[in-house]
């Protein structure tokens, strides 16, 4: 540890997050030790995962100081947030003064309906990127992008390749390198499906099958965060 103030890094946390759009990105800046990491909803009651991981926030937004990184995980559980002014309010407070607004896969999505994304190169997971552009991003199809301090990560695992690149912003390459390494994160996937544009298929249709009635209400719930933001006549 050094003398220098803790940097303050802020996972919003909320009931159906995608867990690994979380846990990828806080293992690596935890792995800081001048990170001081902190998982923040409303209130401080444990929420579940999309997959059924219980999660313990510990900081409200009341208590919360202000966040040098404030990160927006994805998930089935961002939809309520659209439309949550609470939530919208607390991002736009904290983006205000933090060093970076960032978000994982359809994380991105909320910072857009929070207004933070108008006129910024952005990404989310490749089935929510179409929505994008209805909420004033510029969309890029990419791991990681950065704007300013802006930085979108796309979807579930680019949370480990954003957090490493947002970890060589604070903390320079070589330190974000020896997290990487004692991750041993070298990915070498068992099968070439991770992406829409390289997956066999008949995989992608199946998927996009599955989704269907899910981005379709997210589309409904996307537009009416345009209509809020004065965007899109």
């Amino acid at each position: 540890m050094t003398d220098e103030p803790a940097i303050e890094v802020g996972f919003l946390v909320f009931p159906n997050v995608q867990q690994l759009d979380l846990t990828g990105p806080w293992e690596v800046l935890a792995s800081w030790p001048n990170a001081r990491a902190r998982l923040v909803w409303k209130t401080l009651d444990p929420v579940r995962s999309s997959t059924g991981l219980t999660l313990t926030p510990d900081t409200t937004f009341a208590a919360s100081p202000q966040l040098d990184v404030i990160c927006v995980p994805g998930g089935a559980g961002i939809d309520p947030l659209l439309a949550d002014g609470e939530t919208l309010a607390f991002l736009r407070a904290q983006a205000e003064g933090a060093r970076f607004v960032t978000s994982v896969c359809t994380g991105a999505l909320v910072l857009g309906a929070a207004g933070l994304l108008i006129g910024k190169r952005a990404t989310t997971h490749w089935a929510s990127h179409p929505l994008l552009a209805a909420l004033g991003a510029v969309p890029v199809r990419d791991r990681f992008v950065r704007d300013g301090k802006l930085m979108t990560g796309g979807g579930v695992t680019a949370g480990i390749d954003f957090g490493l690149a947002l970890l060589a912003e604070l903390a320079g390459r070589t330190t974000a390198e020896a997290v990487q390494l004692h991750l041993e994160y070298a990915p070498a996937p068992p099968f070439d499906a991770g992406d829409p544009d390289a997956a066999p298929v008949p995989v992608r249709e199946a998927v996009e099958r599955r989704l269907a009635p899910i981005l379709a209400e997210r589309a409904r719930l996307v537009a009416d965060a345009a209509k809020r933001l004065g965007l899109g006549g």
